[in-house]
């Protein structure tokens, strides 16, 4: 940010709950599938067919309130927002009018310290959070001369999260983004999936000279499908913005798309107001209701909520919060973890959740649910190398990808397979021996002052002893060695 002006960002996330069924019919909610066959007449449009209410939105809706700090709203009513697309068939999208089911919550995320000051907690304000139906999707990479239209997710359940103007630069917009994401994937309700178009993100971008308390003109940024291309496209929209108020230029409030291949934001249409969507109540569906008794039971089924879980791990495990944090991408990866670490040890078992088991599962595209590999067993596997039974990299190299493979439990896999590690010191030095002799010329030169050959001898060793030796007993051999 250019200094003397400061960016005021407020971001609309869209969340597509994980409901079975779509918001208004009994359609599948499902991604994918042989296009337009998850319709009927309710979400297509036609004359006489009636809306009803999908429940579970409502009760997911609820969740994220009460986990926001947010107030419930015991009365809310749906309208009719008219426009007309090809991918909308009623030629409107039923949503929550003035009053939404969510309105009044806050998210807590570190302050840019280059903007602020200091990286100190700032509180982003929720202004609401309505339900709504999402529309289908037009596709127009499938012809050169038509665009093909697939309605299979027209009606399929959103919550729009509206958040205030009180972001302040790209990184905050990144992190109150990411806190959202990890609040709606620990709650169950979404399943995170951006490249899937289940979370997605508008940015509402204007800039102003700072101490300045009026808004700039407002500029909306669509088409933000991952967190960089959040982060760029807020970037490069203030930049150019404070580029033309530089040069004494004007612009008008408007809609952009954000161009990832070209790093740029361009004009796709005037920004509409409230009115030209005509908004009126919708008259085939009734005010929406909730209970005290209702709030109180989606409140007992609340699970321990990020924030409150983080601080936790990091006191009882030892960890960084950087690294809980990390462990915290799914209600399920810390619930694995937590398992893991109560049979073996927090820290280790952290170390192997960052990473074999998040390589694993980014390299197979699976979920912690698909691993194929039990708490029980990688606890095992960690007990394994914490008793020097095997060493590290037999663990990483040897018995894990065999335990992937079905092929039993990590003690199962070691005696099969002769990998325990080898600790006999008269053994080890005997290997030691033999490398130092076969490297005259290295053993020389590390006498002579190069002590970065000491890593060529521990490898050498280790590679002597097929990779089963105790590598801290190599070490000290060695350097008893080198000190005569």
């Amino acid at each position: 940010m250019k200094p003397g002006y400061e960016a005021v960002i407020g971001l609309e996330v869209h969340v597509q709950l994980l409901t079975k069924s779509k918001m208004f019919c009994a359609c599948r909610n499902e991604y994918g599938g042989v296009p337009n066959a998850h319709t009927c007449p309710v979400c297509l449009g036609l004359p006489g067919a009636l809306p009803v209410l999908n429940k579970e939105a409502v009760r997911m809706a609820i969740a994220l309130g009460l986990s926001l700090g947010a107030r419930i709203q015991p009365k809310s009513i749906f309208y009719r927002k008219q426009y007309f697309y090809p991918d909308l068939p009623k030629g409107y999208q039923i949503t929550q009018g003035p009053v939404a089911v969510v309105e009044e919550g806050r998210v807590t995320i570190a302050g840019d310290a280059e903007v602020r000051g200091s990286a100190i907690p700032v509180g982003i304000r929720i202004e609401r959070a309505h339900l709504e139906e999402d529309a289908g999707k037009s596709n127009h990479e499938l012809s050169d001369k038509a665009t093909y239209v697939d309605l299979n997710r027209a009606g399929v359940p959103l919550l729009e999260i509206v958040g205030g103007p009180d972001l302040r630069s790209a990184d905050e917009a990144y992190g109150y983004l990411k806190a959202l994401h990890r609040l709606v994937v620990f709650l169950g309700i979404c399943d995170g999936s951006m490249e899937e178009g289940s979370f997605r993100c508008d940015a509402n971008v204007s800039v102003r000279l700072v101490g300045n308390d009026t808004f700039g003109t407002r500029v909306e940024v669509k088409n933000l499908n991952s967190f960089r291309n959040v982060k760029l496209a807020i970037e490069h929209e203030t930049s150019r913005q404070i580029e033309l108020l530089e040069k004494g230029e004007t612009f008008t409030q408007e809609t952009r798309g954000w161009d990832a291949d070209k790093g740029e934001t361009r004009s796709q249409r005037t920004k509409e107001a409230a009115m030209d969507y005509r908004f009126f109540p919708e008259p085939d569906l009734p005010a929406l209701i909730i209970t005290a008794e209702e709030i109180s039971e989606v409140e007992k089924t609340l699970p321990e909520l990020p924030e409150a879980r983080r601080d936790r791990i990091v006191q009882e495990y030892g960890l960084t919060e950087y690294e809980a944090g990390m462990l915290l991408q799914s209600r399920a990866f810390a619930d694995y973890f937590e398992a893991v670490a109560k049979a073996s040890n927090g820290k280790q078992a952290a170390n192997w959740m960052l990473g074999e088991v998040s390589r694993t599962l980014n390299d197979t595209g699976r979920d912690i649910e698909r691993l194929g590999l039990s708490e029980a067993h990688l606890a095992q596997l960690i007990q394994l190398v914490e008793a020097k039974t095997i060493n590290l990299n037999t663990a990483k190299e040897a018995v894990f990808p065999a335990m992937l493979k079905g092929e039993g439990t990590p003690q199962q896999i070691v005696d099969q397979n002769g990998l325990a590690q080898v600790s006999d010191q008269v053994a080890i030095e005997t290997l030691v021996q033999g490398v130092l002799r076969a490297h005259p010329e290295q053993l020389a030169q590390l006498k002579a002052g190069n002590e970065k050959l000491k890593g060529f001898f521990v490898g050498q060793v280790m590679k002597a002893g097929k990779g089963k030796v105790n590598p801290q007993l190599v070490n000290e051999i060695l350097e008893a060695t080198f000190a005569k």
